[in-house]
């Protein structure tokens, strides 16, 4: 895997709440209101905005009752689960997130689409889990600041589920941020495991989000703000890792065979997206 990039050295950290980015919000939101995507979906700009399209598939980790899916929803907009249900089968989501590329100062909207799958079903099935992972470009694994076992769990979480996935985006979240005066996990271990493991971990509150005027509809822009900061570190770690898959910036040492056919893969894939950089 490529070396980390820094916070806001690949994507403008603020520029969702500028003027410009503001504009561009518009094609997600409706008098305020998260827009849904379905999976052939997708907002439409004005032509004077148009911006480049990236799409990634984004496998969400974790033990039961970590919060995946409230996680997932807060992403979209959604409702956050009050009381946990196991997810039954695989759930996908698509959330898109337009964002300003530091380098080229070039607007590109990301398309991730998120897999859900219960930790039931992943052990009851033994097809799950490889259809989950088939063609993902990035792993999300969660914890509970508030479950100690699912921060120790971590290390079994990445080694089983993208072991096999060594140039795939990594992340941890942990969930139930809100609670954190209460948590199982203190700050020296959180220190330790990223010194041990090298990867990017943030923090997601688990609370509903805040309602517009009516005291009932989710405030879209709102919500935004609260989940901003996980969608740009997303959008900033793949879009990185696959400028070093394409050759544009410098990477690990790779064979010539298989920097070409990264570099082919990527541009299959994101046609377009990084050969304006």
């Amino acid at each position: 895997m490529a070396r980390l990039p820094a916070p806001g050295s690949v994507i403008v950290p603020d520029w969702h709440e500028s003027t410009e980015g503001k504009e561009h919000l518009s094609c997600i939101l409706r008098k305020n209101r998260r827009r849904v995507f379905g999976l052939l979906e997708r907002p439409v700009l004005p032509p004077q905005v148009a911006a480049d399209t990236a799409s990634y598939k984004i496998f969400v980790s974790g033990k039961s009752g970590v919060g995946k899916t409230a996680l997932v929803a807060k992403l979209a907009g959604l409702e956050v689960p009050v009381i946990h249900h196991e997810t039954v089968g695989i759930q996908t989501t698509v959330v898109y997130w337009p964002a300003k590329l530091q380098a080229s100062e070039r607007v590109v909207i990301f398309r991730f689409e998120f897999w859900d799958c219960g930790e039931a079903a992943l052990k009851k099935f033994d097809h799950i889990l490889p259809a989950c992972k088939e063609k993902t470009d990035a792993f999300l694994f969660l914890f509970s600041f508030t479950d100690r076992a699912s921060f120790e769990d971590l290390p079994a979480q990445l080694s089983r589920i993208a072991g096999d996935a060594p140039n795939a985006v990594k992340m941890v979240i942990g969930s139930k941020f809100d609670q954190y005066m209460h948590t199982d996990v203190p700050e020296r271990d959180l220190t330790a495991f990223r010194q041990a493991w090298e990867l990017p971990l943030l923090r997601v509150k688990s609370v509903p989000g805040r309602r517009l005027a009516d005291g009932r509809t989710l405030d879209g822009r709102a919500g935004l703000l609260d989940v901003a900061h996980i969608l740009n570190g997303l959008g900033e770690h793949l879009w990185h890792q696959d400028q070093v898959a394409a050759g544009l910036i410098p990477g690990p040492r790779r064979s010539p065979q298989m920097a070409v056919g990264q570099a082919l893969d990527g541009a299959s894939d994101r046609r377009g997206s990084q050969e304006q950089d």
